[in-house]
């Protein structure tokens, strides 16, 4: 597994931390573990669409890919819930450019 796999895999599971905590509190303390669990293993799905060897492009394309990236793995989690989590869709987005950058980052 190459570095750039690992630390993405690594950095989607970290990030889905993030985005279960914040899921939990936007639901009052109150989200299924089904739900946690889906939301946490979407991110880490991102983090393995992100970090596939891609070919070698400027910062500003690996960033837009990132978030098309993002858009598209966030996009099976948001529908699944009937639509009704727009803000964890657009979190997906935002950690696909944040896991994009942190990637073209580490390399330099």
């Amino acid at each position: 597994m190459s570095r750039r796999m690992k630390e993405a895999l690594i950095g989607g599971a970290l990030l889905g931390i993030v985005c279960v905590v914040g899921a939990y509190v936007r639901s009052g303390l109150t989200a299924s573990p089904i739900f946690v669990f889906s939301l946490w293993y979407n991110r880490v799905i991102m983090g393995l669409a992100v970090g596939a060897p891609w070919k070698e492009t400027s910062r500003n394309n690996a960033l837009l890919r990132g978030a098309i990236l993002g858009l598209l793995v966030s996009f099976a989690f948001y529908s699944s819930t009937g639509f009704d989590d727009p803000i964890s869709f657009i979190a997906g987005i935002v950690y696909g450019v944040i896991l994009e950058w942190w990637l073209s980052r580490s390399k330099n």
